[in-house]
């Protein structure tokens, strides 16, 4: 080597030998404060020391974004550090209130370090996913809720569950079972979950109905004088009337429980229909057993007898509503025919004539006559008979006998 490039050597060594020696910047944050150090050194705990920061056995560390042991040297650039400190958190639990310190940063992961496990189905107030940094978090008690068994049947069903909602609806729609429309539950959706986790989901439906309703007509009698006595005719056919009906049918798990009919709507009304009871009188004449009469009325009616000692009392009485004494040729009618037929002449086959002097009280239900005896020639009677009703016709005729 030259002189000259020995020299040129030696000058460039020592312009280095001047220069000053430059070292890594550091930057450690603690909360809002920003700390910048430059050093060689690399342990995490002389870098702490040296920024004047003291830290709690709680507080944490990250490297750029990281956790890291303090005790470890760190081995990347650039370097961050994070100081996170820790927080005091109050836990509500089903064995009482706890304090932990954690500088976690959520609220599950706080509870993990501190040991305090959930089950399946628990659940706390704030949410797991909550940064402890949370007022709710930090400054307000933390509540572990409990899960607990239900048992949900559904149609007929049952299915197992854990839950801790507060409420029977809350834990429906937990468990895949939410109530619909008109669904309801046992206990009601707003209730707390029963101590022996009993709920019962019934399922309800409803359809809606249109069913047509006959209304049945009446019928009305009137006097016809083309209608010969004791026989009816119809002036005027009834017809049913129509409602339509909209009903309401309610299911409860798929079985009808109730029809409420809504609303009716008259389609078609009823026609009375009109009877014509006869008012015409013909009289005739014929010979019955022998004998020849002349009547205006032939009835058929239920013929019993009596006497003066077998009138269905415990005594013999042989008077008669009409004030004479009992006989044969007297009878009796229903009190109502009776006051309006008194003396009227008859004509009965097998009896012969008679003529209305008392009351039947008995003769109720079916036209009914009782023929009167004496004792001494009392005969028994319990057949039907036609009844003739003798000329002259009386001045005010019943033309409907009951």
């Amino acid at each position: 080597m030259t002189p000259a490039r020995i020299l040129a050597v030696a000058l460039v060594l020592s312009l280095l030998a001047c220069q000053p020696t430059t070292f890594p910047t550091v930057t450690i944050i603690e909360n809002d404060r920003v700390i910048r150090l430059q050093t060689n050194e690399r342990d995490p705990m002389a870098l702490i020391n040296q920024a004047g920061i003291t830290l709690s056995s709680s507080d944490s560390v990250l490297l750029n974004g990281l956790p890291i042991a303090v005790d470890q040297p760190i081995t990347e650039y650039p370097i961050t550090l994070q100081i996170r400190r820790a927080l005091q958190l109050t836990i509500n639990t089903a064995d009482g209130e706890k304090q932990i310190q954690s500088s976690a940063f959520s609220l599950s992961e706080a509870l993990q370090e501190a040991s305090i496990w959930l089950r399946a189905g628990d659940e706390t107030s704030p949410p797991l996913n909550s940064p402890i940094s949370n007022p709710l978090v930090s400054t307000s008690p933390v509540s572990i809720l409990s899960s607990r068994d239900l048992t949900i049947t559904s149609n007929g069903k049952s299915t197992q569950a854990r839950s801790s909602s507060q409420t029977v609806g809350e834990a429906l729609t937990e468990a895949g079972f939410p109530l619909i429309g008109l669904d309801y539950s046992l206990p009601a959706e707003g209730e707390p979950p029963p101590a022996d986790g009993q709920i019962r989901v019934v399922r309800v439906t409803e359809s809606m109905q249109l069913a047509q309703q006959p209304i049945p007509f009446e019928s009305e009698l009137q006097a016809s004088a083309d209608v010969l006595l004791d026989q009816t005719q119809i002036l005027q056919p009834g017809e049913p009337g129509l409602t339509v009906q909209r009903i309401r049918i309610r299911y409860e798990d798929g079985q009808e429980i109730s029809r409420v009919t809504e609303d009716e709507t008259l389609v078609r009304p009823p026609q009375t229909r009109l009877m014509g009871y006869g008012t015409k009188i013909e009289v005739k004449t014929a010979t019955v057993d022998g004998v020849q009469i002349e009547y205006w009325r032939a009835v058929q009616m239920y013929a019993t007898s009596y006497s003066p000692c077998r009138s269905g009392t415990d005594q013999c009485y042989a008077g008669t509503s009409s004030g004479r004494s009992l006989r044969k040729g007297m009878v009796g009618l229903p009190q109502s025919l009776y006051l309006a037929m008194q003396g009227q002449r008859l004509y009965i086959p097998g009896y012969g004539f008679g003529s209305v002097e008392d009351v039947c009280g008995g003769c109720v239900g079916k036209p009914w006559i009782d023929l009167g005896f004496s004792d001494s020639n009392f005969e028994s009677w319990h057949s039907w008979v036609t009844v003739y009703f003798l000329t002259p016709v009386p001045a005010n005729v019943i033309y409907v006998l009951e």
